[in-house]
């Protein structure tokens, strides 16, 4: 018997692959500093962590394929306070915002169609595009401009018969680069232009500095029939366990096609919606918190970069992570290195290679993705481990 194609060509997770070296390491006695992975060390909400401790029905029962209304109800007012204006009939809530980019590519796409995404992108893309049997068109960024948007002239040239939407992550990971309105006002002429679906991934909408302003697809009325946004809680709330996300258009045919989708695989988590519902009103001053202790972190490895010869890495201005590209010509064989050969103290660092962020051969082989997510001080012995090997590595 014979595996399927997509079972065959899936992509293995950059961010999760070295694990096997990883824990062979541990079991050395290695502490590894992990900045390969978005989990964020800050503490999870008390408010939702009490909706599981006091969960005392007798039957944990199945809810609506679209998601609770009472939680459905409260996002209109979540989104209102980010000038988002939409219905409850507008979200579908989602088995994490995983799920929420599946149905948002298997609505918009046959098999065989194609998505236009700038790459280097958040790599599960690929892992959703060969579930949904999409092809990812690459529109390819640099980091020697901060990952910034080319012109449109590069965009529209990757649109062909087979394109049905433009893709893209704002925040964005693996990159940090946050799209201005001006730049999405570029990205709404071209999809009305062409009649293309946009899908905006706004994970990271909470987590933008330098005063910058976080503007969502949504907010475009022209292009109500073709935007698509997906959302999750995992990083809003340090929840990554509790997978819940969200589907959200104002296209009425799209929605009711989604919602057959959301049908077939029942509902999403029950108590994880109400966890997530109980966070809704969380104060300002949360993650106001959050977003000072964030803007630390950036800077605390932005500036340790800046002291190694012959990295080029602009600072990002959103989401918590940092792609950096080494004077070195193999970043996997390093990141390998520094996990079977080097340590200091006893202690070493993962991070992720962004070769597995790319879709177009043989691009980002000398680029690594830092996620900040770890405290101040094991933060900054991490980094400076991290010089240390590098140079040695080098050497």
């Amino acid at each position: 018997m014979k595996l399927s194609e997509r079972a065959k060509t899936i992509q293995a997770s950059p961010i999760r692959k070295l694990m096997p070296l990883a824990n062979r390491a541990k079991e050395k006695g290695i502490k590894i500093y992990h900045l390969n992975i978005g989990q964020p060390d800050i503490e999870t909400p008390q408010e939702m962590l009490n909706v599981y401790k006091n969960y005392h029905e007798k039957v944990l029962a199945y809810g609506p394929s679209q998601g609770l209304e009472i939680y459905r109800r409260n996002l209109v007012k979540y989104y209102k306070r980010h000038n988002i204006e939409i219905g409850e009939d507008d979200i579908i809530v989602t088995t994490a915002g995983s799920e929420a980019i599946i149905f948002a590519m298997m609505v918009t796409c046959n098999t065989g169609d194609e998505i236009i995404i700038p790459e280097p992108f958040y790599t599960n893309y690929n892992g959703f595009a060969t579930m949904a049997g999409v092809k990812i068109v690459p529109l390819t960024t640099y980091a020697e401009t901060g990952f910034a948007l080319p012109e449109n002239e590069k965009i529209e040239s990757l649109i062909t018969a087979k394109t049905k939407a433009i893709m893209i992550c704002n925040p964005g990971n693996p990159t940090g680069a946050v799209y201005s309105r001006q730049d999405l006002e570029r990205i709404a002429n071209i999809a009305e232009k062409h009649n293309l679906f946009v899908i905006s991934d706004e994970v990271y909408r909470e987590f933008v500095y330098d005063g910058l302003t976080h503007t969502s697809i949504l907010e475009f009325p022209e292009l109500e029939n073709l935007a698509i946004m997906v959302d999750s809680i995992s990083k809003r709330y340090s929840a990554c366990g509790a997978r819940i996300g969200c589907l959200i258009s104002k296209n009425r045919e799209l929605m009711n096609a989604a919602l057959k989708f959301a049908q077939a695989r029942l509902c999403p988590p029950t108590i994880d919606q109400l966890a997530a519902n109980a966070a809704i009103d969380i104060e300002e001053e949360y993650f106001k918190k959050i977003l000072r202790e964030y803007d630390k972190r950036r800077n605390i490895v932005f500036d340790e970069l800046q002291k190694i010869e012959g990295v080029v890495c602009i600072k990002p201005k959103g989401a918590f992570y940092i792609i950096a590209k080494l004077p070195i010509e193999d970043a996997d064989d390093f990141a390998a290195w520094m996990l079977t050969d080097f340590s200091v103290d006893n202690e070493t660092v993962m991070f992720a290679p962004a070769q597995g962020f790319y879709a177009t051969p043989d691009i980002g082989k000398n680029e690594i993705r830092i996620a900040y997510i770890l405290n101040e001080n094991d933060l900054r012995k991490a980094m400076s481990i991290f010089r240390e090997g590098l140079k040695k590595y080098r050497g």
